[in-house]
């Protein structure tokens, strides 16, 4: 199990996923899809590096957005393994 990140590790790690916004205890990021098919294959493709990772994502999808937030509940807040998959994330985005 990773360790909760402190508040400056977070703000540093946070340097390396700009798109990526911390809100209470996890980090969000909306992504915006041209059709809804296209925010359908984006939550798929997810789901296979999420299953890799074995850590899961909220995902909340509303029509052409799809609203992500990471965190980690056995530490109540950001670890690593939030970092990584926000990493792996935009790197499938992008």
């Amino acid at each position: 199990m990773s360790d909760l990140l402190e508040t400056h590790d977070l703000t540093a790690a946070l340097k390396k996923c700009p798109e990526w916004e911390h809100e209470k205890n996890a980090i969000t990021r909306t992504i915006e899809f041209e059709e809804f098919n296209d925010a359908i294959d984006f939550v798929n493709d997810l789901a296979e590096i999420a299953g890799e990772a074995q850590h899961y994502p909220e995902i909340t999808i509303r029509h052409t957005k799809v609203l992500l937030k990471l965190t980690t509940y056995d530490v109540g807040g950001v670890t690593d393994v939030d970092i990584e998959l926000a990493q792996r994330v935009d790197n499938l985005v992008d």
